[in-house]
């Protein structure tokens, strides 16, 4: 239902998961409540979470090298139950702008960025990012200049890419809580970077 009360039809993801929702149930793999509790679940996984393992980089030099040598180990330091997957983290630096995307389905760290947004998931996303990430960049209102690398990183089934971006100018001194603010899934995602208002 829309917010003017009329019924709309599900969408291609909403159908799929109402599908395999029913059919667990059906076999007795799940019960209704397990579902319910699994959903609510990742639905208290935000950007948030992400947003304070790159603060906590940041400002802590050794946190930041143990987080690129092991992503999934230094977030646990922090409480954060990656579970089994290998998480990378990426660095953005001046030369290199790290940009992630799966190009088999949607595989996201929802760990620690919560639900992925319907564009991660798009095919137009998926296939563009690949072949013109400049172009689709730049839709995003991300203009990386020419001389600075851009890479892009493919999920998979048991790897998770998050990226770590840069620093802004004019934030030294700041606290881990404010630096936190500024930083969105889509900066851990490799389209945008964090802004200084």
């Amino acid at each position: 239902m829309n917010d003017r009360g009329k019924y709309q039809p599900l969408t291609y993801f909403q159908l799929m998961e109402v599908s395999l929702r029913e059919l667990l149930v059906e076999k007795g793999l799940l019960t209704d409540e397990q579902v319910r509790e699994g959903v609510e679940d990742m639905r208290r996984r935000t950007p948030e979470r992400g947003a304070r393992v790159v603060a906590h980089a940041w400002t802590d030099a050794a946190f930041k090298k143990r987080l690129l040598d092991n992503g999934s180990k230094a977030c646990e330091e922090l409480g954060l139950d990656i579970q089994a997957l290998k998480l990378v983290v990426l660095e953005n630096t001046p030369k290199v702008h790290n940009v992630i995307v799966c190009t088999l389905c949607s595989c996201y760290p929802r760990m620690l960025l919560g639900i992925p947004p319907d564009w991660y998931k798009s095919r137009d996303y998926r296939s563009r990012m690949v072949r013109e990430p400049r172009v689709v960049l730049s839709e995003f209102g991300l203009k990386v200049p020419d001389e600075v690398q851009i890479r892009v990183h493919d999920s998979t089934a048991d790897m998770r890419y998050m990226v770590l971006p840069m620093r802004p100018k004019g934030t030294e001194g700041w606290s881990e809580e404010r630096l936190a603010k500024i930083v969105t899934r889509n900066s851990m995602i490799g389209v945008a970077v964090p802004e200084v208002e």
